[in-house]
């Protein structure tokens, strides 16, 4: 009996893990069960943690590799502060605002001390100063597709005023805070040729990557404070003068928290999500419109890519003294940014919201390599950023919309693109730390962007949409690159369109991924030739005719347009032509040779000529060359105007989005 009852309690037991693991949406390579406590006035971390970590190869594995980001505010000589390209506001050295986290246990589920041979490394740049990576030995291998337990005690002092995280008066926010494992890239996965540990420094540009897994996380606070996090909140509990919340998520690749005495909530619901605000009380008047362009993102993002698979989202709209946290990116948890002096019409808010919340699906749900490849993150969301606010603001509005000024954010990213010093300083495929000289923003959000569009204007928009939903739908939870997108592009665009654009895409990719050549179509002229008829000697030298036309009312011209390639891009394009009785006709050049030309005989006259007249190739850099026409035209200031103010916007989203 009691052997029927143990058997049929390993059954059950194994039914409920099989049930746990259909309902996996990701691999789980790294879970934890973290404890951490915030002592709000010495601005300390207290921590506990347990790691469950599985070897994702067929390797076998002797060692781990930590992330310890915080100790990139450790002094003025790790990687990150003397790569920056900005000076931060508000460091007083005499008050000693710098941060770090320090391991004081670290063993594994045997009681092995593995503190004794853990050491900092430093792959990217052997800067002996930067600790932000922590090999770690293991007393007894992982072996292939086994899971390893890891203790670790550590404390972490916040750092003030950093990007995007530490604390500000009694304002807090928690990213990248805790001891974490980096990837362990098997063979094939990648561009991996062999096992390795990607596991960077923690550099000024470009973000993070990680791995999957499961968390359930304690949260200790004083007990005025409320707290935000990424994940469902499972429980609340008092203590005296504090208070602990227990937050849980399942398959994300972080988790981020934010806590404040003086956090205002405000909730609301989009199908089954429920999404909260936590703003200060200044902004609550704002809370309208980040939950309208949230929930346009929702919707847009569910019908055109695909489903948001958690329950919550939560938005934080920093004070000022926080702003160096706003316009980011977490786990169901995203920043933006609100200024109680802007319009509505200036819509800083929307772009911002709609913006972190794509980066939910990149890159969280597909999770790319931020540092290794920042176009397959930045790049994918801005494009979208166009799209959800061009639908639902106006392609022509959806940046700005005041006092007349009409902006569109595809405007905003060529602006912020072709305004740039030099356009052509790198390619797409750079490392976010190899913009040495600049370039990392307008390459790798908005340049990727405007190729996007190209490829949109291109192949179509159902074709546009079945690329991305099937990358999606193929990518979601693991860890992509640039070769496994071009792979889809290639695969949807064939079976959409068969050998119309070649055998594959590799054409276009190479110019505007791996190639930093700018594209530029002018129509260079447009004349007209009176028809003389022909003359002189043609069937023998006893005949000299001197005029073959057909008498005609009409006058018979020749009338031709010359277009010339400026750039070394290459594109295929349509050309409208229209005549002076009405009358056009589309033509189309494969964009290929310096110069083509367009010609006609007839009675009527070429009054107009515009290149790419459906606005589909958005990399074409300078579209004031790409029309031409015989009328008398008004000045065309407001072009330029329009351009400077796309210019403007674009700035000030770039700058509250880096921050």
């Amino acid at each position: 009996m009691i052997l029927k009852k143990i058997t049929l309690f390993t059954f059950g037991l194994l039914i409920c893990a099989l049930g746990l693991s259909q309902n996996a949406l990701s691999p789980r390579i790294a879970s934890y069960d973290i404890q951490v406590e915030l002592d709000a006035d010495k601005k300390m971390l207290y921590g506990k943690q347990t790691l469950y970590w599985k070897n994702p190869s067929t390797d076998t594995i002797h060692e781990l590799r930590y992330h310890l980001y915080h100790n990139a505010f450790k002094n003025s000589k790790t990687t990150f502060m003397k790569n920056q390209e900005f000076t931060l506001p508000g460091l007083d050295e005499n008050d000693c605002d710098w941060g770090y986290i320090d391991i004081h246990k670290i063993e594994d589920e045997y009681g092995n001390n593995l503190a004794e041979a853990m050491e900092y490394i430093q792959p990217d740049d052997g800067n002996e100063f930067d600790q932000t990576v922590l090999r770690v030995p293991l007393k007894q291998p992982v072996m292939p597709n086994a899971t390893i337990k890891i203790n670790l005690d550590w404390t972490g002092k916040l750092p003030k005023i950093k990007p995007r995280t530490g604390y500000n008066k009694d304002y807090h926010f928690m990213v990248q805070w805790f001891p974490k494992v980096g990837v362990y890239e098997p063979a094939g996965m990648r561009y991996a040729t062999k096992g390795q540990w990607s596991c960077h420094q923690y550099h000024a540009s470009g973000e993070y990557y990680a791995d999957f897994g499961n968390y359930k996380v304690d949260i200790t606070v004083p007990k005025n404070y409320k707290v935000g996090a990424s994940g469902s909140l499972k429980k609340e509990s008092e203590n005296g003068d504090k208070k602990t919340f227990t937050y849980q998520i399942d398959d994300v690749i972080d988790f981020a928290w934010t806590a404040s005495p003086h956090f205002v909530e405000k909730t609301t619901k989009w199908k089954n999500v429920d999404i909260r605000l936590l703003c200060y009380p200044d902004h609550e008047h704002v809370a309208e419109r980040f939950f309208v362009a949230t929930k346009n993102a929702f919707e847009y993002l569910d019908e055109h890519v695909g489903e948001y698979p958690y329950s919550t989202l939560t938005i934080v709209d920093p004070p000022i003294h926080g702003i160096f946290s706003s316009g980011m990116e977490y786990p169901t948890l995203i920043t933006s940014l609100s200024f109680c002096f802007l319009p509505k019409g200036v819509k800083t808010v929307e772009t911002l919201t709609v913006h972190e919340f794509i980066h939910q699906y990149f890159m969280q749900m597909v999770a790319t390599n931020e540092q290794e490849e920042p176009w397959m993150d930045e790049g994918l969301t801005t494009y979208y950023e166009g799209r959800i606010l061009d639908h639902y603001y106006g392609a022509k509005t959806s940046t700005v919309d005041f006092l007349g000024i009409r902006v569109g954010n595809i405007e905003a990213n060529r602006a912020g693109f072709f305004s740039i010093e030099n356009p052509k300083i790198a390619d797409n495929t750079y490392y976010a730390r190899q913009f040495k000289h600049g370039g990392y923003g307008p390459i790798s959000y908005n340049k990727t962007a405007i190729w996007l569009r190209t490829l949109e204007g291109l192949v179509g928009i159902e074709t546009m949409d079945k690329i991305m939903k099937t990358y999606f739908e193929r990518w979601k939870f693991n860890h992509p690159c640039a070769r496994d997108f071009i792979s889809v592009v290639n695969e949807v665009v064939w079976d959409n369109h068969g050998n119309k654009f070649g055998e594959n895409m590799d054409w276009f990719f190479d110019q505007v991924l791996y190639g930093s050549e700018l594209c530029d179509y002018k129509v260079a002229e447009i004349d007209h030739q009176d028809i003389q008829g022909s003359a002189g000697f043609f069937d023998d030298l006893e005949n000299c005719e001197t005029n073959s036309v057909a008498e005609s009312d009409q006058d018979i011209f020749k009338s031709k347009t010359v277009l010339h390639r400026l750039g070394e891009v290459k594109m295929p394009i349509e050309i409208l032509v229209i005549f002076n009785d009405g009358s056009e006709v589309m033509e189309t050049w494969d964009g290929q040779a310096r110069s083509t030309e367009f010609s006609y005989i007839g009675t009527k006259k070429i009054q107009s000529v515009e290149i790419d007249p459906l606005r589909k190739i958005y990399i074409d850099k300078n579209f004031l060359n790409n029309s031409l026409t015989t009328k008398t035209q008004r000045k065309s200031v407001r072009k330029y105007y329009t351009q400077f103010m796309g210019w403007i916007q674009n700035t000030m989203q770039n700058l509250s989005v880096l921050i």
